[in-house]
């Protein structure tokens, strides 16, 4: 048995943004708040949004205390902001920590209590109600945040997330236009984190035949097209094909679910302030080379998605052919390929792997159980690069 959650609707396509206009119509909505990257703000980006919402007549107001890698003290500031706006829809424009945190704060806006009482691992409180309908659109083909009902917050040492589906957008628009100017490391690591969706969402244990074929099509354009939007940025071809490939992706994984490489990231977000596509992309190549004999078969599938499976090869060898085509692509795409590159000593390994093996609910997933000492054995490997 298994079970498959989308959002509503989703629109996607170059000036498919216009679509916002009917779909307030649709909503019946005359005020909302605009959740936006400061950068979108400064830079004129989101005037596409304050245009069409000014033409139609809807009233708005922008919020950009927005952070990467938000901690639960912003999340309460955007629920606040929600609270006293009036406004009966949360439009996000943004990368992922934008989406998160507008995801939250629609819904925590009509509940009692802040982003800490309905964390995943220490909140107290539950979801009753759903909150103000949203409409999310990515600005980066990374998070898949827009088709997810997951809102990631830093805390001291690690992360945590609430996790519900009344996190869900009403609306995702995918506009790839909006992917056209973000420069080549922020393409890079959030290309990297779509892969790491959805080849962990592949490998998971909780993956389905629907998921299986998102993921392998999702991994099949990010492997044809991030080095191309990564070096030739002008490229709309590679553009429009991540953006639909990390949207693919957050199906993926928000169904079948991420394992032990965002279990492992985390930490590094949490501790070292790492972004959380970089970690991603730092901890893919040793996790999975740590849990290739536990998934073969499907890392053979991979090995011939990516351009690197041999007909005449046994299993084994298409596997570990993927594996290297795995680092290739990190590497390729300007991703430092070791903890050392940012900062991180022997001496931090032990807090790290602590931290990680506290990640139970992503640990599940893993097609090969990871034990403490595995964790440190791993983030050892990467250590060593």
């Amino acid at each position: 048995m298994s079970t498959f959650i989308s959002p509503v609707k989703i629109h996607f396509g170059e000036g498919c943004v216009r679509k916002i206009s009917d779909e307030c119509q649709a909503l019946g909505v005359r005020r909302v708040i605009v959740f936006a990257d400061p950068f979108l703000v400064t830079s004129g980006a989101i005037s596409k949004v304050e245009h069409i919402l000014s033409e139609h007549g809807i009233e708005y107001s922008v919020y950009d205390q927005i952070v990467p890698e938000p901690p639960v003290a912003i999340g309460d500031q955007a629920v606040d902001a929600v609270r006293n706006s009036g406004a009966e829809l949360v439009i996000a424009v943004g990368g992922g920590s934008a989406l998160d945190i507008a995801k939250a704060a629609a819904v925590l806006a009509t509940h009692e209590g802040s982003i800490a009482d309905y964390l995943n691992l220490t909140g107290t409180k539950k979801l009753q109600h759903k909150g103000l309908p949203k409409i999310l659109i990515p600005t980066t083909s990374g998070t898949g945040s827009e088709v997810t009902d997951i809102a990631v917050f830093n805390l001291e040492s690690t992360k945590d997330v609430i996790t519900h589906n009344y996190l869900l957008a009403d609306v995702a628009i995918v506009d790839p236009e909006f992917t056209y100017s973000v420069p080549p490391r922020v393409t890079a690591a959030t290309g990297v984190d779509a892969f790491t969706h959805a080849l962990e969402a592949y490998t998971s244990i909780q993956s389905s035949t629907l998921t299986d074929a998102l993921a392998l099509e999702a991994m099949d354009l990010i492997a044809k097209n991030l080095r191309k939007a990564v070096w030739q940025g002008h490229d709309q071809e590679a553009r429009r094909a991540m953006s639909w490939g990390s949207m693919l992706a957050g199906m993926a994984f928000f169904n079948a679910g991420t394992a032990g490489v965002h279990a492992l990231a985390y930490p590094l977000g949490g501790l070292f302030h790492i972004s959380h596509g970089e970690s991603n992309a730092l901890m893919l190549p040793y996790v999975y080379e740590f849990i290739l004999p536990s998934c073969l078969e499907k890392m053979e599938k991979v090995a011939f998605v990516t351009g690197v499976g041999r007909k005449e090869a046994s299993t084994r060898d298409n596997a570990l052919a993927a594996l290297q085509a795995v680092r290739d692509l990190t590497q390729d795409v300007g991703i430092p390929s070791s903890l050392q590159a940012y900062g991180i000593e022997e001496k931090d390994i032990e807090l790290l792997a602590q931290d990680g093996a506290k990640q139970t609910r992503l640990l599940q997933r893993s097609p090969k159980a990871l034990t403490l000492d595995d964790i440190r054995h791993v983030y050892r490997r990467a250590l060593q690069g």
